[in-house]
């Protein structure tokens, strides 16, 4: 979102909260507050019967899974309790998040505080008309969403011309003229003058790419489920300039952390049914392999030329809604992103 969106939401979140509860807020969106290349977007400064607390605030228009297993990775990261405010959680969502340990506050009402003696849990309000919808923005549709991969993935590529970036993508020359003029408008991308561009703000950008990702682009990729012997890609090789492992495999290979349950392929459509047929994989629409179409051109690969870049790999992992890849995601965020994300 628009720092402007983020501070109405985050205003009528409180103004609700204020009406329900005897309770003095204030937030400082000016004081920033960084761990380990995470960033909050204000600290928030509540007194109620006399207890003061002050939590680290993420402002999200919508909650996906995504979202809840991002909190769960960050929540601890700060020096402060963290808080997520939203737009509206719904009971089953509201039931995880107390489940999980995420204090949260939304604009209909409901709430789950819990900072002893102090705790509250509010759910089943409904959403006040006063919200409208949020659209998604078009550069986190799946062209946008492309390109800001190849940014992230491809440091200085912003820097490039409009036709460089068009052949790296392999997205039309117009669509990145406007993908760039909203980059620029949301903040994520400056604008130097004869320096040309820069990507700023990277570590949020990579956020939103990472939850906007699962539900706007990979569903378009998939190819099909598939199934086939026992342990039969653990020996596998792919031509890294064929197909690639993804998900879980990618993330056990990168980190010899993860016990993978779920078998992701990244491949070239034209080599599909070889792939098929070589490993004797038969469709099966509740099997454990995914095989999904590569979104950017083989050329570019990384070190780890048979897995995915890290960056996917991350968003896969969360992409899975399962909690037990939280811990080899964040082992991936520290060694193999942080850096790509960091500010200059």
């Amino acid at each position: 979102m628009e720092k402007i969106e983020e501070n109405e939401l985050l205003r009528l979140a409180l103004e609700v909260l204020k009406k329900n509860l005897p309770v003095e807020v204030e937030f400082d969106e000016k004081e920033p507050v960084y761990r380990i290349g995470q960033r909050a977007d204000c600290v928030l400064r509540m007194v109620m019967h006399g207890k003061e607390i002050r939590y680290c605030v993420e402002v999200k228009a919508n909650v996906t899974k995504t979202d809840k297993l991002l909190v769960m990775m960050r929540k601890g990261e700060f020096e402060h309790p963290f808080l997520l405010v939203a737009k509206y959680i719904n009971g089953q969502m509201a039931e995880q998040l107390k489940r999980d340990g995420i204090e949260f506050i939304d604009t209909a009402g409901n709430a789950f505080i819990n900072q002893p003696p102090l705790y509250i849990f509010v759910k089943g309000n409904r959403p006040p008309d006063i919200v409208e919808h949020i659209p998604v923005k078009r550069a986190f549709k799946p062209a946008g969403l492309r390109t800001i991969y190849a940014f992230l993935c491809n440091p200085g590529l912003e820097n490039k011309t409009y036709r460089e970036i068009a052949v790296v993508t392999d997205v039309a020359l117009g669509t990145v003229d406007w993908i760039m003029k909203e980059l620029k408008q949301l903040g994520y991308l400056l604008d130097m003058g004869k320096r040309g561009n820069k990507l700023i703000q990277k570590e949020k950008l990579f956020q939103r790419w990472v939850t906007a990702y699962p539900e706007q682009l990979r569903p378009k990729l998939t190819l099909g489920r598939f199934r086939g012997e026992h342990g039969w890609w653990q020996e596998k090789t792919l031509d890294p300039f064929e197909a690639q492992w993804g998900g879980e495999v990618a993330a056990a290979k990168l980190t010899q952390y993860l016990q993978p349950q779920i078998i992701t392929i990244y491949i070239t459509p034209e080599q599909l049914n070889q792939l098929l047929i070589g490993n004797r994989l038969k469709r099966d629409p509740i099997g454990d392999v995914e095989i999904l179409e590569r979104f950017w051109k083989p050329a570019e690969l990384w070190t780890h030329k048979d897995v995915v870049h890290p960056i996917l790999i991350y968003a896969d992992l969360l992409a899975t809604g399962n909690e037990r890849n939280i811990e080899t995601a964040r082992i991936i965020y520290e060694q193999h992103i942080i850096q790509l994300i960091r500010e200059d």
